[in-house]
């Protein structure tokens, strides 16, 4: 190999990598693809927030498109996403079921017993093995599922009245 060659392969690679850089640097990281876009929804059934005896499964909401959005007493994000989720839950046609993450009842009840309630209802993960199967990086999260239990879209952080009107909404009308 000569002297001219063996110089061009780091100059080569040195550019490729600039190349993924650049086109990295463009991405926007709240746009983190989910593997579950499109497939079923992981099942599961848990404790009601506020119920002694109450319990939630995902198959009580077949036949309805739904949200489920991760939130947690202790996420700051999650406070400031709330008083527009109670003006969401007030929306005809939409289903809005809270998913209360690695909390205690009583953080969770606090919350909503301040900030007021924007949930149908609560179900409660604990030990957060829930928002491990639904691959939760971090709070809030919300997930829209369909009539037959198939995730359509994942927003990663808060819901914003931009990120609703113009995504989710839309969304949820041409799945009804």
């Amino acid at each position: 190999m000569s002297k001219s060659l063996k110089f061009l392969w780091p100059l080569a690679l040195f550019v490729i990598l600039v190349a993924f850089f650049a086109v990295g640097l463009r991405l926007n990281p709240r746009e983190i693809p989910s593997p579950l876009i499109g497939k079923a929804a992981p099942a599961f059934t848990a404790p009601v927030l506020s119920e002694v005896k109450g319990s939630f499964s995902t198959k009580d909401m077949l036949g309805k498109v739904w949200l489920l959005n991760v939130w947690a007493s202790w996420c700051e994000a999650c406070r400031e996403e709330h008083p527009y989720l109670i003006e969401i839950s007030q929306m005809q046609g939409v289903n809005l079921i809270g998913l209360d993450y690695k909390d205690t009842n009583a953080e969770g009840n606090q919350v909503l017993k301040s900030e007021g309630n924007p949930y149908q209802l609560v179900a409660v993960d604990l030990d957060g093995r829930i928002g491990i199967d639904y691959g939760v990086y971090g709070v809030p999260e919300t997930y829209l599922i369909d009539k037959s239990g198939i995730i359509r879209y994942k927003q990663i952080g808060p819901i914003t009245p931009q990120v609703f009107q113009e995504i989710i909404y839309p969304l949820i009308r041409g799945l009804q």
